[in-house]
């Protein structure tokens, strides 16, 4: 998955190339030592998060100017703070004013930054590694990475990255499962794609489904595929036997745990589909047209179905940056672009339509529509024709 950074300092490259942002996610095998210096670190970063929002906020109450203390300041108070990677503590710094800036400038969209607690957030840290004389800070092994304090902890790679990568940072994190993961940010000089110009017949048109996940103009439609239903159906019946458990109890525990796994391994499925879905489609056509649905506002609003379940808006992210590393376009729509109720015929927009039917007839030109296809049709002539203007 892409990761796209603002860089105080811009790497230098090559005309005719551009810096490309990768993210390599491997499962760590750490020891004792290396897990307990890992809890050490996700709690101290907890701490200097909440002290330095603490203190901003009375600052602010007692002044009115906004000012974010550096960890510096806490760690003749906290002395524990010294056992952990002091880098750490500095990416939270960091974290917190980049919270603070998108916050003043689009407090409509982002929130106001709030406490962390450790039932609530996820456990992770951020490292950078640094160049020196006698070598970087971090790097990769053979079958481990090396990290500040906790030496080379093992790992498994499901990918190597190329010998002209430089490695950035590293994010580790814990599962509720208790399972340890790094992801490892790169940036790598390639060649600037050359742009695509889509024709009519190398232009898809997708419009997102409760039933299919999404229909094509095309009449082509994708849904979840069969091992996930039966997953969800495992976990249906680990959730009734936890119901009949007696809390605390060993067998409780133990169900606790079971019921964990197989929701990290829903998510593994789910990511594995929107990642191949995606891949088969960018490889597959030279522009893609979708409209820009809220898929939080949509959960809302529909009843019968879960939106964000099924990872929609994710597919919609993976599909453009696949896309643009290709040269080629995702066209988005306005989301209240009347594609349903629009005859992809005669352009005909009915005033009302029967949303729980899955087919309409226009009464202009008598045209049997299915309602998604009809949809997906329009969006991509409503897509073709911005591409062309």
């Amino acid at each position: 998955m892409e990761v796209r950074l603002e860089m105080a300092r811009k790497p230098k490259v090559a005309d005719g190339q551009v810096i490309q942002y990768t993210t390599l996610k491997v499962r760590l095998y750490p020891t004792e030592a290396q897990a307990e210096l890992f809890e050490k670190t996700f709690g101290c970063c907890r701490y200097i998060w909440n002290r330095m929002l603490a203190d901003q906020r009375r600052f602010y109450e007692e002044t009115g100017a906004h000012f974010i203390p550096t960890p510096a300041k806490y760690k003749n108070g906290a002395p524990f703070l010294k056992e952990v990677d002091n880098q750490a503590l500095t990416q939270e710094y960091n974290k917190l004013a980049q919270a603070f800036r998108v916050f003043f400038k689009s407090p409509e969209v982002f929130r106001h930054p709030k406490f962390k607690r450790k039932k609530d957030d996820r456990d992770s840290f951020t490292a950078c590694s640094h160049e020196f004389e006698s070598g970087p800070t971090i790097y990769t092994t053979r079958d481990g990475i090396r990290m500040t304090k906790a030496g080379i902890v093992k790992a498994k790679f499901s990918r190597r990255p190329q010998a002209w990568w430089k490695l950035k940072r590293i994010t580790v994190s814990k599962t509720k499962a208790g399972k340890y993961y790094c992801s490892i940010l790169y940036d790598c000089p390639v060649k600037k794609p050359e742009p695509v110009v889509p024709t009519p017949e190398t232009t898809l048109g997708l419009k997102y489904s409760m039933g299919h996940f999404y229909v094509a103009d095309n009449g082509e439609m994708a849904g979840p595929p069969r091992w996930l239903k039966q997953s969800r159906e495992k976990l249906v019946r680990i959730q009734q036997k936890l119901s009949r458990m007696e809390p605390g109890s060993r067998n409780y525990e133990q169900a606790v745990q079971k019921y964990r796994l197989l929701h990290e391994h829903i998510a593994n499925q789910r990511r594995d589909f929107l990642h191949k879905e995606s891949s088969r489609i960018a490889n597959g056509w030279d522009a893609v047209c979708m409209r820009d649905d809220d898929m939080r506002e949509m959960s809302q609003k529909v009843m019968l179905g879960n939106a964000l379940e099924a990872g929609f808006g994710t597919f919609r992210e993976l599909l453009r940056y696949k896309l643009e590393r290709q040269g080629k376009s995702l066209v988005l729509l306005d989301r209240y672009t009347p594609t349903t109720r629009t005859c992809s015929v005669c352009a005909m927009v009915q005033s009302g339509v029967d949303y729980t039917a899955s087919a309409w007839t226009c009464p202009k030109c008598g045209t049997i529509h299915n309602r998604e296809v009809n949809a997906a049709k329009n969006i991509k002539l409503e897509g073709l024709a911005r591409l062309c203007a």
